[in-house]
């Protein structure tokens, strides 16, 4: 069975679905790949002693275990437990946390590109911080190829709980972002939005 990457395009601007095959061999080393692009043992191993803490409880432990692992963390942050983390092998260069942060319980970070949060940054229960998404492919398989952009959260922003915030968005300084909200573009400083899309709010 054929193996490999799609072409992008052919002359005409259709999207080539001849794939290169590929020997046993490459294969194997093909998926191992795949299989193992997203194992970080030291990051499991800090997640585990991360479990070992009760949930809520050694917020600043919490802190310095993420920054153990390898990520940038500020001083005085807190996390009230371990965020989800996901990404490739450069994972570790693409988390940003500032000083004096508040991360609550059950967030997810995907790593497929760069997160960057400020100082003094409030980050509610269930918060989704996502870098990566599919771009729109023809009518038989829509998701096609990953596009994978930045998201920045300026300092002293606040998330509220279930918020998601989709690739390539900023939250400004000081904005306020309502609980369950999507964000599908960028807040500006010192507002504050909410619903599905996110839309500013009054006040």
């Amino acid at each position: 069975m054929a193996v490999g990457k799609a072409a992008a395009r052919t002359e005409t601007g259709e999207l080539d679905r001849t794939e290169r095959r590929l020997g046993p061999w490459q294969k194997t080393l093909k998926l191992l790949q795949e299989d193992t692009s997203g194992f970080h043992p030291t990051l499991l191993a800090v997640q585990f002693a991360a479990r070992l803490l009760q949930r809520r409880s050694a917020p600043l432990t919490r802190a310095r275990l993420l920054a153990a692992a390898g990520f940038r963390v500020g001083r005085g942050t807190r996390l009230l437990d371990f965020p989800k983390i996901s990404g490739g092998p450069t994972l570790y260069d693409y988390l940003m946390i500032g000083q004096d942060c508040l991360i609550d319980a059950d967030c997810v970070f995907d790593l497929g590109e760069r997160i960057t949060i400020g100082d003094r940054v409030t980050i509610g229960l269930g918060v989704m911080l996502l870098t990566s998404t599919h771009e729109l492919d023809i009518r038989e398989h829509r998701a096609g190829d990953i596009q994978l952009r930045p998201v920045v959260i300026r300092d002293g922003a606040m998330l509220e709980e279930k918020v998601t915030i989709l690739p390539g968005v900023t939250i400004g300084e000081g904005a306020v972002v309502e609980a369950g909200a999507v964000v599908n573009k960028d807040v500006a400083p010192r507002t504050r939005v909410g619903g599905v899309p996110a839309v500013v709010r009054p006040g």
